[in-house]
């Protein structure tokens, strides 16, 4: 197999439509899920040989699955421009040398948010799933709060378990994320020191814009996109006739009355 095929064949299962392109990247949303379960459960674990031949392993996995991407994309070097390609480093180092610190593997569910956000899985989502159609703001407006709840839990946790004896492990580390994010404070767990100050002033600021996000998304009416013909609007109310801005009759596909 020449390098050229290669690149192709794994293209098809990154980029392309096909069904089992579309299984594969189902597949890492789920790898994906995994990885980010793993860390948490770990969290609560004393280090041992099993866990670090995991750790190994879901590195590997990482580092095999980052190289493949470099392989596809038409301008790889442009990649290290990226948010996510360095959130993709860290959390790759982070599983195979377990002293730069376990939790930056959570950057990995940058990654789960990028697939999310990939059009063709956005297009397959929407055909496969009744559900995703309906509530799609509400679904990334969840995600990207817990994205951001996962993200500043594993740099609390990373920069907080060895010299703040109230965070013992992730659990500690996400009640305080989640009490400062809503602004509850209780105060019974607090980060010490200048830098955990300005984490804790990124966790409010961000955190309650994301919320209130969500709560908007929650409380807005219900849309459906479907391009209109005519126009090109794409969004629309569930049960409309017509396009609101050039009066064109819509036939928006449902699953009928239940």
């Amino acid at each position: 197999m020449t390098l050229t095929s290669l690149r192709s064949n794994v293209r098809d299962l990154y980029e392309g439509a096909t069904s089992s392109g579309v299984r594969f990247r189902y597949a890492l949303l789920v790898f994906d899920i995994v990885t980010v379960l793993f860390i948490i459960a770990t969290s609560f674990l004393q280090p041992s040989e099993i866990i670090e031949t995991l750790d190994v392993l879901f590195g590997v996995m990482l580092l095999a699955d980052f190289s493949a991407r470099l392989l596809v994309d038409r301008h790889p070097f442009r990649k290290f421009t990226e948010i996510a390609t360095w959130a993709d480093m860290v959390a790759i180092v982070s599983f195979l040398a377990p002293l730069a610190g376990e939790a930056g593997g959570f950057l990995r569910i940058l990654r789960t948010l990028g697939l999310l956000r990939d059009y063709q899985m956005l297009v397959r989502l929407r055909i496969d799933s009744p559900f995703f159609r309906r509530n799609e703001d509400v679904i990334f407006a969840v995600t990207n709060l817990a994205v951001f709840i996962f993200v500043m839990t594993g740099i609390v946790y990373e920069t907080q378990k060895f010299r703040n004896d109230e965070i013992r492990n992730y659990a500690d580390a996400l009640y305080f994320t989640v009490t400062a994010l809503t602004t509850t404070g209780f105060g019974d767990i607090t980060l010490s020191g200048t830098v955990g100050r300005l984490i804790t002033v990124v966790i409010m600021i961000f955190g309650v814009t994301l919320f209130f996000n969500l709560a908007r998304a929650l409380l807005s009416p219900n849309k459906v996109r479907f391009p209109c013909p005519a126009c090109g609007l794409q969004r629309h109310d569930a049960d409309a006739v017509h396009c609101k801005a050039c009066g064109k009759i819509l036939n928006i596909p449902d699953e009928g009355a239940t």
